[in-house]
């Protein structure tokens, strides 16, 4: 059996997709079940059994013979959430309690970290081990995440194969139920289909044009695909970054949209809201060279390539993966 956290929700699901492709069916689904929009995520997956999150630990002890392999996507991922206690229950011992399991009986496992631990990322982002305990989340999530990190490095006994990965900015199918939280691809095509135009933030930073701000904007057929490589091959255990190595513009992102829409650009700026103008990030991009260096040769998306796709076989037809 193979286990994966987070199932009903955006990356998870994506995953349990890919998984069924590669004719995989025994799979154990661990969520808490408790939203008919996320649920629409696994309408046609196969699967053995759904598992609520508050239980799985318990069925995990008993059922460790049955288990080859752990995927943890499941996290609590609101960045504005500010009560810790919430982020140390969901994210931080779940997950300790996740790695002692697999740990004493011999199961590798993935977990998901973040690139919000890189903060503003004044230290860069690059995912050599020794960096993380120098790193400064701007937010209870970022710091939920990089905590584990920490706590993962410094464990003697781990489990036989594991895997961090920060996430940079994902985006793709079965996003619909994420709402604020979902991806700027998500939001620019609503906003354009409803009014026919885009907002963007207007730069406050003198060497950043309007809509220059970068980021690593990453294709969740690609996550998942690393995911799958890491499953399938040997590969040296550690924290790696997950995003393209390619920064790209948010101006870019809404040229591409516009244009996989195939409706004339029509773009306006703003100004980045006060409350977060101190802490917004200008710049995100994932050294990949880690992960290269272990024979990963799929090729990524490009942001035009992704956001074709996404938008035209999945947003206008409402479709999921």
């Amino acid at each position: 059996m193979i286990v994966i956290t987070g199932a009903a929700g955006f990356i998870g699901s994506v995953l349990v997709g890919a998984l069924n492709r590669a004719n995989q069916r025994n799979l154990i689904l661990v969520d808490h079940f408790n939203r008919e929009d996320k649920m629409q995520n696994l309408a046609d997956k196969k699967y053995h059994q759904l598992i609520n999150r508050d239980e799985f630990i318990s069925w995990f002890r008993e059922n460790t013979e049955e288990v080859e392999f752990v995927f943890h996507i499941g996290a609590r991922t609101d960045t504005t959430e500010f009560d810790k206690s919430i982020f140390d229950r969901l994210n931080l011992n779940y997950t300790k309690d996740l790695w002692r399991i697999c740990t004493e009986y011999n199961i590798p496992m993935i977990y998901a970290s973040s690139a919000a631990t890189y903060g503003s990322g004044e230290l860069g982002y690059d995912d050599k081990h020794e960096l993380v305990e120098k790193l400064v989340p701007l937010n209870p999530y970022g710091e939920s995440k990089n905590d584990f990190d920490k706590w993962a490095l410094q464990q003697s006994e781990t489990p036989p194969s594991w895997y961090g990965l920060k996430f940079f900015n994902v985006y793709g199918p079965n996003e619909y139920h994420k709402s604020r939280m979902a991806s700027v691809i998500f939001h620019a095509f609503n906003q354009i289909t409803a009014s026919g135009g885009m907002k963007l933030f207007r730069s406050h930073r003198p060497d950043y044009t309007d809509g220059g701000q970068l980021r690593d904007f990453v294709y969740v057929k690609d996550v998942v695909n690393v995911m799958l490589f890491l499953y399938n091959f040997d590969v040296e255990s550690g924290i790696y970054n997950l995003g393209t190595g390619v920064a790209r513009s948010f101006l870019d992102l809404a040229k591409a949209t516009f244009k996989a829409m195939e409706m004339q650009e029509n773009i306006e700026f703003v100004d980045t809201p006060a409350d977060i103008r101190d802490k917004y990030q200008y710049y995100t991009q994932a050294n990949m060279q880690k992960l290269l260096d272990q024979a990963y040769e799929i090729p990524f998306h490009t942001l035009e390539q992704g956001i074709t796709d996404y938008v035209r076989n999945y947003l206008m037809e409402r479709k999921y993966f």
